[in-house]
This record gives structure tokens, C-alpha cells and sequence, in this order.
């Protein structure tokens, strides 16, 4: 069996679909374990999930209170799962159909942790190149949106998801992976929203996260690429911590 560790904070518009469409797209929907990490949605997110649950008695739900953080949400998850293949699952990523398989197969053939490769659901020019290079290898063309698979004895082995970090936590694992030589690339498409590209702008937010790439490369630590995001927002330190509060 598979737990899929999705983490959530108010997502009552978009949750029961993706769970329904988790279920429609598995090969063997009965082996999956569905856990949904909460962050303290305000909304019905939570709601929604229960509903699901109700809706569909013969599939495994969970629902998981948590600290709000994606990295801790996602850690959190792991730590609830009772299978030895852990799938995590961005809320607005649509693996494709078979993914279950897939994921199966990678892993008997001797690929302990990956992701599919990614497409936007959006027809932006800059938003298809970055997906048609998510086929490659390459570290830099990774990230979380792609979602994670990996075993339970590997994510245990490189001490799972930090949970310390505010931002950048998917790259801290994948990296892990990749100092390891231990990364596949399902040659399968998983689709993502481009949501948050549509709010901000495809080439502003691209820029963002070339600098964000660039700083890390050049050595500074995760809070000072967190104070440059605070200040790429327009906000402060003090102002996320009261929200948290």
C-alpha cells in the first residue's frame, strides 16, 4: 500500500475533487491511505474531507491537525502513515492516471525516490518551457509542485522533511536525494495550477525563485533567503509570526 501525504491550509474549494481524482486515477484505489494535513484552515476544509470520507467508506482517510508550515504538515503526515511507500502531494498537483503503477514499477526497479515530470495547466509560453525541462535529471529542475515518492526506510535514513525551516524545505529533501544519486523521473505527466503565477506574474515570480535558486547556490542560509522572501512580500517577520499566532 501507499500513504499519499497531502498538505493543506484552506483549501475547501479544490480538496474533495483532488481526493476524488486520487481515487479515479489509481490502479488499485483500495491500497492507497489518504492523509490530509491540516495547518488550521479557516475555511471547510475540513469539512470537505470528512464528507469525502463519508462519500467513499472503502477508501483509507485520514485527517491530520498540524502546525502550520508546509514542511512540518508534510513531516507530520509521514509521521501518521502506515505503509512503506510515502507519495507527498502538493493540494494542486493531479498526478496521472496509473500514478499508483507507476510508482510501483519505479521502485522495483531500483528507484527508492522520485517525482513525475510537471506540466501547468496553463498555455503561458515561459510556463511550458519550465515544464518540458522537468523531463531531465537535472537538481535544478525540481521541486516540490512535481510531488515525492520515496520508501520509508530511505526518508527515515536521511531524517525526512526539516521541519525548521519556514520555505524550502522540498529542495532540502530532493537535495538529500541528489547528493545520494538516488533521483527518478517518472516520464509521466502530473499537471499543477499555475495559480500562483496568475496572482503575482509568470516573469516576476520566475525571477523570484531564479534568485531565491541563485542564493542558495551561493551559500546563504535559509534565513536570510527567508528575510529576502519576507521582503520580496512585502512583509515582516514580526507580522507572519503574529498570523501563526
Amino acid at each position: 500500500m501507499m500513504s499519499i501525504v497531502i498538505p493543506v491550509l484552506n483549501e475547501e474549494a479544490g480538496i474533495y475533487n483532488l481526493l476524488e481524482l486520487l481515487v479515479d486515477r489509481a490502479n488499485d484505489p483500495k491500497q492507497l491511505e489518504l492523509i490530509v494535513v491540516d495547518g488550521g484552515s479557516i475555511d471547510d476544509t475540513i469539512n470537505e474531507i470528512n464528507k469525502f470520507a463519508r462519500d467513499h467508506s472503502h477508501i483509507h482517510v485520514k485527517a491530520v491537525d498540524s502546525e502550520k508550515g508546509r514542511g512540518v504538515q508534510l513531516h507530520n503526515g509521514a509521521l501518521v502513515a502506515s505503509q512503506d511507500l510515502l507519495y507527498f502531494l502538493h493540494a494542486d498537483s493531479h498526478p496521472p492516471s496509473n500514478y499508483d503503477e507507476h510508482i510501483y514499477k519505479a521502485i522495483a526497479t531500483g528507484n527508492p525516490a522520485g517525482c513525475f515530470r510537471m506540466r501547468f495547466r496553463s498555455w503561458h509560453w515561459w510556463l511550458i518551457i519550465i515544464g518540458w525541462f522537468s523531463r531531465f535529471s537535472w537538481k535544478a529542475s525540481r521541486g516540490g509542485d512535481q510531488s515525492q515518492y520515496i520508501t520509508r526506510q530511505l526518508y527515515d535514513q536521511i531524517g525526512g522533511y526539516n521541519t525548521t525551516v519556514p520555505i524550502y524545505e522540498d529542495y532540502l529533501l530532493i537535495n538529500k536525494l541528489y547528493e545520494m544519486d538516488t533521483y527518478h523521473v517518472i516520464q509521466k505527466w502530473l499537471t499543477t495550477s499555475a495559480r500562483r503565477y496568475e496572482e503575482v506574474g509568470v516573469l516576476k515570480l520566475q525571477w523570484f525563485y531564479l534568485t531565491i535558486y541563485w542564493k542558495k547556490r551561493q551559500g546563504e542560509s535559509i534565513e536570510e533567503i527567508y528575510t529576502y522572501y519576507l521582503k520580496w512580500c512585502g512583509v515582516t517577520k514580526d507580522a507572519v509570526e503574529q498570523v501563526s499566532e
